[in-house]
């Protein structure tokens, strides 16, 4: 496998490391998070003309045409700044939902939108009791002339309250775990019978409850063909696990540098803590499982936009098998040698480790996903 990112990766690598250290400082994540609003829109412009929202959309539509190694390129620096704005669910989940299963008319409707920053989208797709589940879906729609009406609940949406449309996964034929019968529906937020509970995590991003009572959509509306979205939605997933690698290796890498700068300073017995030889060797084991969750975040990607199911599901469960175990050790390992201080929301360190801990427990934990290599059940 080839590791180097080509020219363009590069120049972008560098833009955004620049950008995130000059420009999205500690201070000013503070800032948005207390705001409650789950976004900076001066950030998110600035992201449009840096072209990052269209990166991976179609030319023919305002995009880019990039592919999931671009999209590892900006969550990886996203992830050395703990950028809270809702990239993933606007541009990698529902973004590309409506890239792949969309027609061209949603396309036309919806991609040059998100990719000017004026629109924002999340995925509604989990519900209460599915656990990791992606076919667990109760929400029922049923047809009534040339509308649909879908009642249900969405549980665990990503930005869900910063959104301006929901696309929402419904059930139109089937039981309640079957793969076949699923369908997508693009619902605006403030429809009538949609009610948001907008709430941060403890992470300091956004998610929301959302129920729908008997909303009505148009039949233009529905995204793909009836009954046939699971494997859209299966794809837009593992693409989102792809992106959370590369997260978490951002955000590892970040871990690193904090600890090592306070390693440096912090003085016990008259000598920095730094010297001692058994914090040495506890940093370059965090080090080396930072390289490791790497090199699987660049085998997730490279697979990511596979069409062919069991060979990319494979690469993205090894991938978040061994990056979530990795997160775990280095975010306990950078918080246990801050010491007590570790833990304090004044230390960058603190945040660092409350995201990786809620990158390893999206879209399935490493328990979940080892057992899903182990057992053979991903084809």
């Amino acid at each position: 496998m080839n590791f180097d990112l080509s020219e363009e990766q590069q120049m972008l690598n560098d833009s955004l490391r620049r950008f995130v250290t000059n420009e999205y400082s500690f201070e000013k994540r503070g800032e948005i998070i207390s705001s409650g609003t789950g976004i900076d829109r001066a950030t998110w412009s600035n992201f449009a003309e840096m072209g990052l929202l269209g990166f991976t959309f179609p030319e023919d539509f305002d995009g880019l045409g990039g592919n999931a190694v671009d999209t590892m390129v900006v969550m990886e620096n996203f992830g050395r700044g703990l950028v809270v704005e809702p990239y993933l669910a606007t541009v990698v989940l529902a973004g590309g939902l409506i890239r792949d299963a969309g027609n061209d008319a949603q396309k036309a409707d919806i991609l040059p939108g998100i990719a000017s920053g004026e629109r924002l989208l999340a995925l509604a797709h989990y519900e209460p009791g599915a656990r990791y589940n992606l076919s667990h879906v109760q929400t029922t729609t049923r047809k009534d002339g040339h509308h649909f009406r879908i009642s249900g609940h969405k549980t665990a949406v990503l930005h869900g309250g910063q959104a301006n449309q929901l696309v929402v996964s419904a059930r139109t034929s089937g039981s309640v775990n079957d793969e076949s019968g699923l369908s997508l529906f693009l619902v605006d937020r403030d429809a009538k019978g949609v009610k948001v509970d907008d709430f941060a995590t403890h992470d300091g991003h956004r998610t929301a409850e959302i129920s729908l009572s008997n909303v009505t959509v148009s039949a233009d509306n529905l995204i793909g063909t009836a009954d046939g979205a699971f494997p859209a939605i299966e794809k837009a997933v593992d693409l989102g696990i792809a992106a959370l690698c590369a997260e978490a290796v951002g955000a590892m890498e970040a871990m690193n540098a904090a600890t090592l700068e306070y390693i440096k300073t912090r003085k016990q017995f008259g000598v920095p803590i730094g010297k001692f030889q058994v914090l040495q060797h506890r940093m370059a084991d965090m080090f080396i499982q930072t390289e490791q969750a790497r090199t699987m975040a660049i085998l997730a990607a490279s697979e990511a936009d596979s069409d062919d199911r069991a060979q990319r599901r494979e690469a993205v469960s090894m991938a978040k098998t061994l990056v979530g175990q990795a997160a775990r050790y280095v975010g306990q390992q950078g918080v246990q040698l801050h010491g007590g201080m570790g833990v304090t929301d004044e230390m960058f360190a603190a945040h660092l480790f409350k995201r990786l801990t809620l990158i390893n427990l999206l879209f399935g934990d490493a328990d979940h996903h080892l057992a899903q290599v182990s057992d053979g059940l991903l084809v």
